[in-house]
């Protein structure tokens, strides 16, 4: 706890609700990302650590009331108020953002980050923008419909923390020159990031009534839907998964080019986010059919080399 308190120090965080405020989302975070919360602490200069958390959390209570509805998601994101719900609030962080003020445990980090990283401010209404997106949708006809998902809520929402990250001009919105380089290659990665989450985690959005694959894809298959629900292992969703995690690590892989876009300190953490990926679409497809029972991780060992070797190379 010494530590943690040296870093809200370091990055400027001295309000003792405050400090309790960034603490709660630390925990949080590192209940339901640990390789990542891993990666933020051991790679990430102090003085962002907090702000990257912070950012975090909030892209985390939004998609918790997002998936699960206003009735599950107090319990769901650590302990914040339930029965909250999402069109109330988005409206709660557009006030907080227009006034600076806000009484919600998990907007006053957020808005203290905001006053210090004033950038984020727009990926902030960017990803709010979307978000009715990923609450209504229960499925794609086809890849164009997965592709508007992505540029909609799925960048917006890797946006939180890359704007954080990256340079600035990386982070910014589409233009000439590294603005439009380094935000291509955001999407990009979050393109593989998203669609690796979506075979992760079939079974369980099959259970809430979503079919996160294609339409067109589970056809050129030969699969059914009810294929999938049944978890049954034959040629066609063994080709299915096979195609859509092969397509996933290719766009992990242009995500190797992004610490050209960040401050020589936050590369090491950036080289670390990718390889982490990569590491999990490679534990899925090893595990094949076998993800109807459960998502695919990295071995822990694998996990713990890509960190070790990073922070070996931090600022490099």
């Amino acid at each position: 706890m010494k530590t943690w308190g040296r870093t809200l120090t370091a990055a400027g965080i001295h309000g003792p609700r405050l400090r309790d405020d960034y603490t709660r989302q630390r925990s949080l975070v590192a209940a339901y990302r640990r390789h990542a919360y891993a990666a933020v602490r051991l790679l990430l200069p102090a003085e962002v650590v907090p702000h990257v958390i912070a950012a975090t959390a909030f892209m985390h209570h939004t998609d918790t009331l997002l998936d699960q509805g206003a009735a599950d998601a107090g319990d769901a994101a650590g302990g914040y108020p339930a029965g909250e719900d999402v069109a109330a609030w988005q409206k709660e962080v557009a006030d907080a953002l227009a006034s600076g003020e806000s009484g919600h445990p998990v907007l006053r980090p957020l808005l203290h980050t905001v006053s210090v990283h004033p950038g984020l401010k727009g990926h902030i209404e960017e990803f709010l923008a979307g978000a009715s997106l990923d609450r209504d949708f229960t499925g794609f006809a086809d890849e164009a419909e997965y592709q508007r998902y992505v540029d909609a809520y799925a960048l917006p929402a890797f946006m939180l923390v890359a704007g954080l990250v990256l340079a600035p001009e990386a982070g910014s919105g589409p233009g000439s020159g590294p603005a439009a380089g380094g935000r291509a290659l955001c999407r990009a990665y979050i393109d593989g990031s998203q669609r690796l989450d979506f075979v992760n985690d079939l079974a369980e959005d099959l259970r809430d009534g979503r079919l996160t694959l294609p339409a067109e894809a589970l056809e050129r298959h030969g699969v059914s839907r009810a294929d999938l629900e049944r978890g049954r292992d034959t040629s066609g969703t063994r080709a299915l998964l096979a195609a859509s995690l092969d397509r996933a690590r290719h766009d992990l892989l242009a995500g190797r080019r992004l610490p050209g876009f960040a401050p020589p300190a936050h590369r090491a953490f950036i080289r670390a986010f990718v390889s982490l990926e990569v590491l999990t679409a490679d534990a899925a497809l090893a595990k094949g059919t076998a993800v109807f029972g459960g998502s695919a991780r990295p071995a822990v060992s694998a996990a713990l080399g890509v960190l070790l070797r990073e922070y070996g190379r931090r600022g490099r």
